[in-house]
């Protein structure tokens, strides 16, 4: 991926070395992409990805977790979510069984090896960030460019599950997700052969009219996915956890995301408030109550009565249109915050520190729960969020309100209405006859 660095507009240099332009050909045309071929995307090539080794290793995960790894057999992906005490999320990713005693993680650094320092269990954490490139693919058109490329029939590989395929003659790991239905892979393996398996790739995506994926369009799948993302839609109470702040002390980096955390929006300083737990963001399915955990008796608690969960908001266009004109109403009249600059609330060239941005939700002069992820949808021409608002709000066709502006600027109402979770609807994004696509034929 170093030869695509002068590709696009602009650029991002991030500590992993990973060279990712925010665009390509227009962050439009890359969305596009995926609804009628596919995106070839590397934004996550420097992942944390960290190793969970020994006798202990099924033990130690369940403890930390609240999921359930006991019966995860070779091949198989669960997604991991670890909570502080108070039932709060403090990491996600993905977790899969890659050999005997031996589990590869993804995202769930630093959390995962400050939690392997506490614990007198037979188990090791090894750091693997770094060693282990990781491209996504996603789109209807997926299956046949990695199978043109691998050579082979991949029709095998079922939804959250992974098995090795050779590309350029290199092993690499081939994982099916596609979390809202989408026909969706993503590819590991040895860093050493990045380039090659990546041009293996592509040099068979681009006869399909696929497009490079840049960094501002990744970070807009999500919203429109129904999928909360760290870091992107909520902030992680990593510097509310003495011990976790102290091993991250030296650490500046591992602790970038949170470290020092820019808040904005009409939600303000309210820092509590954005933190979510699993029923909040609607993963109450992956809260197992058969074994102890951290967090289990808080979340235990939370379950007889979820105050919050997600929904997806529509806003107003009419008063979308409004914040637009006032950049335009003369220097007398000081504008809203402006949103046209951004398809959604992600901010860069912050300097050292990570902006959060969340907007109040309210039913009349009620506050109801917050929305975060503003998107422009650029497929479906409206603007989006998600909402994690009261649970009797969380009904499709509901109208409420979201408070657009940080406290101390002109705020302005902006009607919104409860939508579909995931708010896509094309039917190559419901659930995919992997039997209907060609087989590759050699």
């Amino acid at each position: 991926m170093f030869e695509t660095i002068n590709e696009g507009a602009f650029t991002l240099f991030n500590a992993g070395g990973n060279f990712v332009p925010f665009e390509y050909t227009g962050y439009k045309d890359e969305i596009l992409a995926s609804k009628d071929t596919a995106y070839l995307g590397t934004s996550l090539n420097d992942s944390p990805i960290y190793d969970v080794k020994g006798p202990d290793a099924v033990k130690f995960l369940n403890s930390i977790c609240t999921n359930d790894y006991s019966k995860l057999q070779d091949g198989g992906i669960r997604h991991a979510v670890i909570c502080n005490e108070k039932g709060q999320i403090m990491a996600d990713g993905v977790v899969m069984r890659i050999a005997e005693d031996t589990y590869r993680t993804y995202w769930m650094m630093p959390v995962i090896d400050y939690l392997i320092t506490k614990t007198d269990m037979d188990v090791e954490g090894v750091n693997m960030t770094g060693k282990e490139f990781f491209f996504q693919i996603a789109g209807p058109k997926s299956l046949e460019i990695l199978e043109n490329a691998s050579k082979s029939d991949l029709h095998d590989i079922k939804f959250a599950r992974h098995r090795i395929a050779k590309f350029a003659g290199t092993d690499v790991r081939v994982l099916r997700l596609g979390m809202a239905g989408t026909l969706a892979y993503e590819l590991h393996g040895d860093m050493e052969k990045c380039d090659e398996v990546y041009k293996c790739i592509w040099d068979v995506a681009k006869t399909y009219g696929a497009r490079k994926l840049g960094r501002m369009a990744y970070c807009m799948n999500h919203t429109e996915s129904g999928l909360p993302n760290i870091n992107m839609h909520y902030p992680l109470p990593w510097y509310e956890d003495p011990g976790l702040a102290e091993y991250l002390a030296d650490k500046p980096m591992s602790g970038f995301f949170n470290l020092n955390r820019r808040l904005i929006g009409s939600v303000g300083d309210d820092l509590d408030i954005r933190f979510m737990t699993p029923y909040d963001v609607g993963w109450e399915f992956l809260v197992k109550f058969n074994h102890d955990f951290i967090g289990k008796k808080s979340l235990e608690e939370i379950s007889k009565n979820p105050k919050r969960t997600m929904a997806t908001l529509e806003w107003n266009a009419d008063d979308l249109g409004e914040i637009f004109a006032s950049q335009f109403r003369g220097q007398d009249i000081e504008p809203y915050e402006s949103m046209d600059g951004r398809p959604m609330d992600m901010y860069y060239n912050c300097g050292f520190s990570f902006i959060y941005h969340a907007d109040k939700v309210m039913d009349g002069d009620k506050m109801v729960g917050i929305s975060t992820g503003r998107l422009h949808s650029v497929y479906y021409k409206k603007m989006i969020s998600l909402g994690f608002i009261e649970k009797e709000y969380a009904i499709e066709g509901k109208e409420l309100t979201v408070i657009w502006g940080t406290p101390g600027t002109p705020q302005k109402t902006i009607r919104v209405k409860v939508a579909r979770t995931p708010y896509m609807n094309l039917e190559n994004n419901k659930e995919i006859d992997v039997e209907a696509i060609p087989r590759y034929q050699g």
